[in-house]
């Protein structure tokens, strides 16, 4: 019987103790695992909040960070700042620059054709670089005192030892030598004066158009202008070759001088009271091509004879610069 008792003791003590057990196991690995979900949940949340309000500081919508590229490039930027990485992927072709003291003392020597050049103060005022800088300034090669540090930029880090220069591909005349070159065995020659053009595409392609409706030259203010570049040579398709441009200092002052040599000024604008359709006074002319956001400026407006309107029927109310130089050349040159 005692046997039998504890036989029948320990047996029920043995199911209900694994009952129990894994019951007890049961509860702990729930527990566990409410914790562990409470726990990757608050986790989560904390994670997000974390992320949330470092893309708010941001202005990032994305909580994800951005994975390291397996293949680095060989490529190096100047530095980490993502405007100056656009920059150095669209940096200019430096084919048609020079820098260095020596180097662009000896493109000044040979004459050659310059667009722009770029010098500290220090180079400016010496006594090698002064006289020749001065004068080609006042054959309306642009020139600017900048710092070396914004030199450097330009010149992404090149040792310039203080100037640098941009060839021109056409070199340029004085406007006294276009008037005498304009009226050469021509009565009524037309020019071509660009008021605030800064794109060079467009520069290319009026003077295309120029030389194609046999314009006898072209007329660039210094500043607020497009020189002539690659660009502008690449888009006027050797028409440069044959066209003869001037380059001067100042528009206004330039436009009074053709006006003292016989030659109407006309100006192209929206807001002409006179269509050129109707225009029909024969003289030596300049046409005047002002921008396609701001047109000819309120300066010279006034130094035209005539402001010209190109008539338009449909409900594009303006035209691209270089159409309105083509349609204004192909109107005055067929009367």
């Amino acid at each position: 019987m005692k046997n039998s008792s504890k036989k029948n003791f320990f047996g029920k003590n043995n199911k209900e103790h694994k009952k129990n057990s894994e019951f007890d196991y049961y509860l702990k690995n729930t527990n566990r695992t409410e914790k562990n979900e409470r726990f990757l949940n608050n986790s989560s949340k904390n994670k997000n909040f974390e992320n949330f309000n470092k893309n708010d500081k941001s202005n990032s919508f994305s909580s994800l960070k951005r994975r390291k590229p397996i293949f680095k490039s060989n490529t190096e930027f100047p530095n980490k700042n993502p405007d100056n990485q656009h920059e150095y992927f669209s940096k200019k072709n430096f084919d048609d620059w020079i820098w260095g003291k020596h180097s662009v003392y000896e493109a000044l020597t040979s004459e050659r054709a310059i667009n722009r050049i770029w010098c500290t103060s220090e180079i400016f005022s010496s006594d090698k670089f002064y006289i020749k800088l001065k004068d080609l300034k006042s054959k309306g090669v642009l020139i600017e005192e900048v710092s070396w540090n914004r030199l450097s930029q330009l010149t992404y880090g090149a040792s310039h030892q203080g100037v640098a220069l941009q060839l021109a591909c056409s070199k340029t005349i004085s406007l006294e030598k276009l008037i005498a070159f304009s009226k050469r065995n021509c009565a009524n020659p037309i020019l071509l004066a660009l008021d605030g053009i800064t794109d060079p595409h467009n520069v290319g392609a009026i003077i295309r158009s120029a030389e194609a409706f046999d314009c006898k030259g072209i007329i660039i203010p210094q500043r607020r202008s497009a020189g002539l570049t690659g660009t502008v040579a690449k888009v006027a398709a050797g028409a440069l070759e044959h066209l003869q441009v001037s380059r001067v200092i100042n528009l206004n002052r330039a436009l009074e001088g053709l006006k003292k040599n016989g030659y109407l000024v006309v100006g192209l604008s929206g807001e002409g009271q006179l269509s050129i359709s109707n225009f029909q006074e024969k003289a030596p002319l300049v046409v005047v091509v002002g921008s396609e956001d701001k047109g000819i400026s309120l300066l010279t407006q006034k130094k035209c004879d005539h402001l010209l309107s190109i008539p338009l029927k449909g409900k594009t109310s303006s035209l691209n610069a270089s159409v309105a130089a083509a349609i204004s050349l192909f109107h005055l040159t067929s009367k």
